[in-house]
């Protein structure tokens, strides 16, 4: 029974209608990004960036090479989206776009995360099987029809990432609105709605509706009887997003995935207008031995992206103090972070002490980063360490400093007794040379 629902034959309309949506939008990320300047200050303007811890070997191209990285970027979501050579361009994108996640994390969004996931699944699925120029130029592999498994590899991944958003949500700074208000006091500026949001009750609606949203939505959207109104508060949820935090293509991105619920007789009909009566009842479709290859390997991908966002509760600690398993795990716009931190570089042999001028190396955002992000104060350290070697000096790095979260106290974060130099970096165990204060044990 589960293998009659997998491999059902469907109409493949839904999966088509999103290569286009996806193809526009990131071609729209790629070259929005170079327009607002994001690439430069981004890429261009610092001396390096903090790549993930791993990745540390990958920075930006020299010169003007991250704009015509970006336009290479730009060119593939327009290849995607007429579907030309369209598992190149779809991988391509997919390659390209995790350099420019991994190679920076100062400007982190978890959507990002999610963009760089979708575009290797998008290169596996049959996206270009119809109103695509690779259907044009190959008539062999033109369709109506994909199998079922395709569209639940979509909802189940949102599922899993609204889920863990939602549940995220679950703690004392939400539950108050303390964070929200936090996070809405940088937003009184704003056009009409500025002095709305700075409203108590606002924030209160915000923190219920979020949840409850994250929570429901898919669900929502996969029952018909409350399809429409799920659809409708999507789009009145992902638009505000849109205006309020200003987060790129993400609101839109999942404004597209909603194809996947409709009917697909109402996605053919709005969006492509031939019937699917009409179509060849014996056509093409992805090979069926392949097709059970790619469910067993999506299978095992799933498992991982069940248990990866919980991998914080097996390290001691708060993980809205520690940040240890906080990326890669759906925690969206939970905290506000803030602090300090000072680096004093002591030579081993002559004990001289060198106070590090943050300004001397990192853009303002990075500071802003370095005052409060281990991860961030680690790597920098490292950094200093490697500087410092190539003059031919052996030194210690000492960090003190203090960070605090959302509306709470200001508390020491790192150890200042620990040469952050030989300190190492445990991605899945406990850092001990980061504080814990008593409040977020």
């Amino acid at each position: 029974m589960f293998n009659d629902f997998l491999y059902r034959k469907i109409d493949n309309a839904q999966l088509i209608a999103f290569r286009v949506f996806y193809g526009i939008l990131v071609c729209c990320e790629a070259f929005g990004a170079i327009a607002t300047g994001w690439v430069r200050k981004t890429f261009i303007e610092p001396q390096f960036t903090f790549s993930f811890i791993g990745f540390e070997w990958l920075q930006p191209l020299p010169g003007d090479g991250m704009y015509y990285y970006f336009v290479l970027m730009g060119l593939c979501g327009i290849l995607i989206t007429v579907g030309y050579k369209y598992r190149y361009a779809a991988f391509g994108f997919a390659v390209l776009w995790s350099g420019v996640y991994l190679m920076q994390k100062t400007s982190y969004n978890n959507h990002y995360y999610l963009l760089m996931l979708l575009a290797y699944i998008m290169g596996f699925l049959p996206a270009n099987r119809n109103h695509s120029l690779d259907a044009k130029f190959n008539p062999s592999i033109k369709t109506d029809y994909m199998y079922n498994y395709v569209r639940w590899i979509i909802i189940v991944h949102l599922f899993i990432v609204y889920t863990y958003a939602s549940v995220a949500k679950l703690y004392a700074d939400w539950f108050d609105s303390s964070f929200i208000e936090v996070l809405m006091k940088g937003k009184k500026d704003y056009f009409l709605i500025g002095e709305f949001l700075q409203e108590a009750w606002v924030h209160k609606a915000i923190g219920v509706f979020g949840i409850a949203f994250d929570l429901l939505v898919v669900p929502a959207l996969l029952w018909k009887p409350t399809r429409r109104i799920a659809f409708a508060l999507s789009i009145f949820f992902h638009l505000f997003n849109s205006y309020v935090f200003r987060i790129g293509i993400f609101p839109y991105l999942s404004l597209a995935f909603c194809v996947f619920f409709f009917e697909t007789k109402t996605i053919r009909k709005l969006f492509f207008k031939k019937p699917l009566e009409e179509a060849t009842a014996n056509s093409p479709i992805f090979n069926l031995k392949a097709s059970k290859i790619l469910v067993a390997v999506f299978i095992g991908y799933f498992f991982i992206q069940i248990l990866l966002p919980l991998r914080h509760h097996i390290i001691p600690g708060n993980v809205v103090w520690t940040e240890e398993g906080h990326r890669l795990s759906w925690r969206m716009m939970l905290r506000s972070r803030s602090g300090y931190s000072n680096f004093r570089v002591v030579n081993k042999e002559t004990k001289q002490v060198t106070h590090i001028d943050l300004d001397d190396y990192l853009t303002k955002k990075q500071r802003r980063r370095i005052g409060s992000y281990p991860d961030f104060i680690w790597t920098f350290a490292q950094r200093l360490k490697k500087e410092y070697k190539a003059k031919g000096e052996d030194v210690q790095i000492f960090v003190t400093g203090k960070a605090k979260v959302n509306q709470g106290e200001y508390y020491p974060l790192i150890d200042p007794k620990v040469d952050m130099a030989e300190a190492k970096w445990n991605h899945f165990r406990r850092n001990e040379w980061i504080l814990i204060p008593e409040e977020y044990k």
